[in-house]
C-alpha cells in the first residue's frame, strides 16, 4: 500500500524554494513491493511548479504538498530505491507523473484537484523534464576531453 513513511520538514530558504530538513520518504502502490522514494535532507524543491496566476485555486503548498516534493525529487534525481535490495533504478517522466497522481490519492486530495495538477504536470512537465535531463548530460561530460 502506498504511503508516506516520514514527516516532511522543510524550511523556507529563498522566496521561493524550500529545503528538506530531514529524510523524507514515499513506499509506493505495491502491496507486496519494497520501493520507496528516499529523499535525504538538504533537497532543494519548489514543491508544486503551478503558474502564479493560478495560485488562489492551486497554491504551490497545496494539501497535495508531500506528493509534489516526491514529484520534484524524481524529476530532479529520477531515483528510486528497492529497500530489499539496496539497488535503485531511474524513472521516466510517465511514471514519475503517476506516482505524483497516486501520492496525492494517498493524501486525500480531491479528484477534480488531482486531474487539474496532474493534467498541469502532463502538459507542461516536459520543460523542466527536458532541463533536467539536459543537466545530467552535461554533468556526464568530462571536462578533460
Amino acid at each position: 500500500m502506498a504511503e508516506f513513511l516520514s514527516p516532511l520538514d522543510v524550511r523556507f530558504i529563498d522566496g521561493h524554494d524550500w529545503e528538506v530538513r530531514a529524510p523524507f520518504e514515499y513506499h509506493l502502490g505495491h502491496d507486496d513491493g519494497d520501493e520507496c522514494v528516499s529523499i535525504p535532507a538538504g533537497f532543494v524543491t519548489d514543491f508544486a511548479s503551478i503558474p502564479r496566476g493560478l495560485w488562489n485555486v492551486l497554491p504551490p503548498t497545496g494539501p497535495y504538498g508531500k506528493a509534489a516534493v516526491v514529484h520534484d525529487w524524481l524529476y530532479q534525481r529520477r531515483r528510486i530505491v528497492n529497500h530489499r535490495t539496496g539497488l535503485a533504478r531511474l524513472v521516466e517522466r510517465g511514471e514519475a507523473d503517476r506516482i505524483l497522481n497516486e501520492g496525492m490519492a494517498v493524501l486525500g486530495v480531491g479528484r477534480f484537484t488531482r486531474w487539474m495538477v496532474y493534467s498541469g504536470v502532463r502538459m507542461g512537465g516536459w520543460k523542466p523534464w527536458g532541463h533536467y535531463r539536459a543537466q545530467e548530460r552535461h554533468d556526464d561530460v568530462d571536462p578533460r576531453a
